[in-house]
């Protein structure tokens, strides 16, 4: 695996990056992860935002991609929320990570709180989707 060197708040480590099949298993400090980008890193989705297309309907859940600890939470249930809204913020190796809505919808089930420890693939929040407002 390729080694990089990455710097978390003013502190250096070497972590070891490869991609396979979509997913990049990350090995830091000799503890193995799996991070799954969905849609892409930031600069392919800035190339893809708004691209429109018939690619299927997206999931309202959202689920962590890897362990970490809930910082905040940005929204409750009954909310109404719009696609690339910040929902949370996840604290995993030391970096905090915004957590956004994947579609516009209600708010249907947020299942954890500030301060909960979550571990990957953990079901956080639950979106219905808006109905679709074609004329």
């Amino acid at each position: 695996m390729p080694k990089r060197k990455v710097k978390v708040d003013g502190e250096e480590f070497e972590v070891e990056l490869e991609k396979e099949d979509g997913v990049w298993n990350v090995t830091v400090q000799g503890k193995q992860f799996q991070i799954e980008i969905e849609g892409g890193g930031a600069a392919e989705q800035g190339a893809k935002k708004r691209k429109r297309g018939g690619r299927g309907k997206k999931s309202g859940t959202i689920s962590s991609t890897i362990p970490g600890k809930i910082v905040s939470i940005a929204i409750s249930e009954g909310q109404q929320v719009s696609e690339g809204d910040v929902v949370m913020i996840l604290e995993a190796m030391k970096m905090q990570n915004e957590i956004h809505a994947p579609l516009s919808g209600m708010v249907a089930a947020v299942n954890c709180k500030p301060g909960d420890s979550v571990e990957a693939n953990s079901p956080l929040v639950v979106i219905t989707p808006e109905e679709d407002k074609t004329d």
